[in-house]
C-alpha cells in the first residue's frame, strides 16, 4: 500500500478515496479507461494536455493502487497496453456520476455568466 494512501486509512474512508483517486488526470483516465483497453499514447490524447512523465506516475499509482492494469507485449516496437483491473470497474457508476455533475455544474456556470 502507498504511504499516502496507508496514512489515509487512520483518518476515515473518502481520505482513502481522495488518496487513490486524487492528483492531476486520474479520475479522467479512469474515465476513458471505462471505454476499454488503451495505449499510452491513445490516453495520452484520450487525457488532454498532460505530459507523458505526469501521465506515466499517475498510471503507475493507479497501478499500484489496483485500479489499473498494465500489459506489456513482447513486440518491437514494444507495446503497452492499460485496462482497469476488476476493482478499477467497481469505479464506473462513480465515474460516471462525476462526470454528469461535472458537466452540469459546467453549464450552469456558463449560463450564470461565469468564464
Amino acid at each position: 500500500m502507498r504511504q499516502s494512501v496507508e496514512n489515509a486509512v487512520a483518518v476515515c474512508p473518502v481520505e482513502v478515496a481522495v488518496a487513490v483517486l486524487g492528483g492531476s488526470w486520474k479520475l479522467t483516465v479512469v474515465k476513458h479507461l471505462t471505454g476499454g483497453t488503451m495505449r499510452f499514447g491513445e490516453l495520452r490524447r484520450a487525457v488532454g494536455p498532460v505530459t507523458p512523465r505526469v501521465l506515466t506516475r499517475q498510471l503507475r499509482d493507479l497501478e499500484a493502487d489496483g485500479i489499473v492494469s498494465r500489459t506489456v507485449f513482447a513486440e518491437v516496437p514494444p507495446r503497452v497496453e492499460y485496462a482497469l483491473t476488476e476493482l478499477g470497474e467497481t469505479l464506473r457508476p462513480a465515474v460516471v456520476w462525476l462526470d454528469e455533475w461535472g458537466a452540469a455544474y459546467a453549464d450552469r456556470e456558463v449560463s450564470q455568466g461565469r468564464p
